[in-house]
């Protein structure tokens, strides 16, 4: 079976997720694509950068600003392994990203449909296309053992001290 123009793009996304990852980072892995080309691409740098705002969709989106020399990305579209915090969701639409493509949702504090819909209300200026759920099962697959670990790790820590 052939692969989805929407799965490529997410299979790289996927391969930032694995970087963070390695790194101890929450694997998280975001691209910006622009004329079916990878102009920017990202993973959560949070603990590396200690940046509470260094997520992988707003260093991508920082990325694809400074290799367009434009704040605006109109005919972009971004690609998530995980539905964006409202920080991210918020960047996104500030951007003016004309595509949104994610992969797992989050319940915690996905802000796209999951939690809230940021990009549903009706007084933006700009309003984003949004596809959810593209390589869910793979993106889960790198995010649940990074947070049984930490969730174990953090229970013994516990017990320790």
């Amino acid at each position: 079976m052939k692969k989805s123009e929407e799965e490529l793009f997410m299979e790289e996304a996927l391969k930032e997720a694995q970087l963070a990852y390695e790194k101890g980072e929450i694997p998280i892995g975001a691209v910006v694509v622009k004329d079916r080309k990878i102009i920017a691409r990202a993973h959560n740098l949070k603990e590396t950068l200690y940046d509470a705002t260094a997520h992988a969709e707003i260093l991508a989106i920082r990325q694809a600003c400074e290799y367009l020399r434009n704040w605006r990305l109109l005919d972009c579209e971004i690609y998530t392994t995980l539905e964006p915090c409202p920080m991210c969701a918020g960047a996104i639409v500030m951007a003016r990203l004309k595509r949104l493509v994610f992969a797992a949702f989050d319940p915690k504090i996905g802000a796209v449909s999951s939690e809230i819909n940021l990009f549903s209300l009706p007084r933006l200026n700009h309003h984003t296309e949004v596809v959810g759920g593209v390589l869910k099962e793979k993106a889960e697959a790198i995010l649940r053992p990074f947070f049984y670990k930490l969730r174990h790790k953090n229970k013994s820590d516990d017990l320790i001290g």
